[in-house]
């Protein structure tokens, strides 16, 4: 299979919490540290670095900064040095909690304290030395074995998570990371937790709940009695094995999970390859010969169809579209216009795609009609987490409304009729659209939302105002936005 983007491995990104729930947080005035912020932005970003050496020592970048946090010997720490010195080398030791104890490798003393109060001068460790680690990156991706490769995915039949899956598709390969009680929940696309015997729960309970363990730029997952998850046997059986030291066997790669789509030509048919290359409108049910893989360039911001077939939809002669291209080129992006419960796709050749007679496509049409009209379905976000400049969107404590700027992400359910979504909250409570622009979670009756994907990982929500859904000041979710840019983008 082409790579071409389609398997990209997420940089990991990360929070660091002391006991008193504030983020490590690198300033850009001095270059100092300190953990006064009650949220992780920007400035509150780690990435972990192995040490060129070959120690078991790691550095600790800043992303904000692009520069590594340091320990002298008398204790004083800095985020100041631009290439990482012997100062920057730090041992991580996972407690049995799941937090994290930084240890100077060269000075063996502990880093932790308060507010402006840090130092690393420690010689016992005490609850003022122990972190907690908060993913930053979006929870939501396909979980890669790093020994077998391959994708893990819910196995309904067997009633389990099992990696023994060539490619991470249809909606059976998202696992949404939860962090649950300063540690971390593997969650199935029928919202149910892997317990560290391989069991699926309801809830997210102690042996559903990992610490995670970096090595190599990979993740381990160990659980409550110390022990790593796995794939056992010849399926893959995801669950907790003997070792209790992370090998090639217990490490895991996230890589983004891009959206993954069916199209409904007017005919009410869904486009598939099942028949051969040709890409035709004529099937009756949404099985892999009618899911497609879409990416968004980023530049151009058109889009591509990537078929389970192994090929991307391409415009051939006279106007066909055949998914047999191997490499992105012109003839693979197709321009999206959102009319909207419908979307239009416009070729490289400059015309739109339409149904033929036959059921087949082409592009051939100069204008929109009914049959260059398409209802496109995003299969692969049953439950959805939204995450926009400022942060995640969350309910509001005490309130029906919706922040939009937490540390923390609350899980939404998503159904799909006609063109529309609606999205269902907690307590089974439906978004809808009240006075002024607002947006609130506690609907008894759906309220259809269209969405419309406008960048790579990114998409706009439209309210039945027609308003686009955006953060902003205030923190609360509003929909008041004319334009389906900057706050009024979100990341799923």
């Amino acid at each position: 299979m082409p790579t071409n983007g389609l398997h990209q491995v997420l940089k990991i990104q990360f929070g660091l919490i002391n006991d008193t729930d504030r983020y490590l947080t690198a300033e850009s005035f001095g270059f100092k540290v300190n953990a006064s912020a009650p949220s992780l932005k920007r400035k509150q970003m780690w990435v972990l670095e192995p040490d060129p050496g070959e120690g078991t020592a790691v550095l600790f970048r800043s992303s904000h900064l692009g520069r590594y946090l340091s320990a002298e010997e008398d204790g004083r720490v800095a985020c100041e040095a631009e290439r990482p010195g012997r100062d920057c080398r730090f041992l991580v030791l996972p407690q049995p909690d799941g937090r994290w104890v930084l240890q100077s490798e060269p000075h063996g003393r502990f880093f932790g304290g308060t507010e402006d109060q840090l130092s690393c001068f420690a010689t016992a460790i005490t609850p003022a030395e122990l972190w907690t680690v908060h993913l930053a990156i979006h929870p939501q991706a396909h979980l890669l074995s790093v020994s077998r490769r391959r994708y893990a995915h819910l196995c309904p039949q067997e009633d389990e998570i099992t990696a023994d899956s060539n490619t991470p598709w249809g909606v059976d390969a998202l696992i949404t990371l939860i962090f649950q009680n300063r540690q971390y929940c593997l969650k199935s696309c029928d919202s149910r937790y892997l317990r560290s015997d391989g069991r699926l729960v309801w809830e997210p309970e102690a042996h559903a709940r990992y610490t995670l363990e970096f090595k190599a730029g990979k993740l381990a997952f160990k659980d409550c009695d110390g022990r790593y998850l796995a794939p056992v046997g010849p399926a893959g059986t995801l669950r907790a094995g003997r070792n209790t030291r992370p090998g090639k066997d217990e490490l895991f790669d996230l890589e983004e999970s891009h959206p993954q789509v069916v199209l409904v030509a007017a005919n009410h048919r869904y486009v598939s390859v099942r028949q051969g290359v040709n890409v035709s409108a004529n099937q009756d049910e949404e099985l892999d010969h009618e899911t497609f893989l879409m990416q968004i360039d980023q530049e151009t911001k058109k889009c591509t169809f990537y078929s389970s077939t192994g090929g991307y939809w391409t415009l051939v002669t006279h106007g066909g579209i055949q998914a047999t291209a191997t490499q992105v080129s012109e003839n693979t992006m197709f321009e999206m216009e959102w009319r909207g419960r419908r979307v239009a796709l416009k070729a490289s050749n400059g015309r739109y795609v339409c149904m033929k007679k036959n059921g087949q496509l082409a592009a051939i049409s100069d204008f929109v009609g009914e049959d260059e009209e398409f209802t496109l379905k995003l299969i692969n976000r049953p439950i959805l987490v939204l995450r926009g400049l400022d942060g995640f969107v969350c309910h509001r404590r005490g309130s029906n409304q919706l922040d939009t700027n937490r540390s923390v992400y609350d899980v939404f359910h998503l159904s799909f009729s006609d063109g529309a979504y609606q999205i269902r909250g907690r307590g089974g409570g439906f978004w809808h659209t009240g006075s002024h622009g607002s947006v609130c979670s506690d609907g008894e009756r759906a309220e259809d939302f269209l969405f419309e994907f406008r960048e790579r990982g990114r998409l706009a929500i439209r309210a039945r105002s027609g308003k686009y859904l955006r953060g902003g000041a205030s923190g609360l979710l509003r929909a008041d936005a004319d334009a389906p840019a900057g706050v009024a983008l979100w990341e799923y």
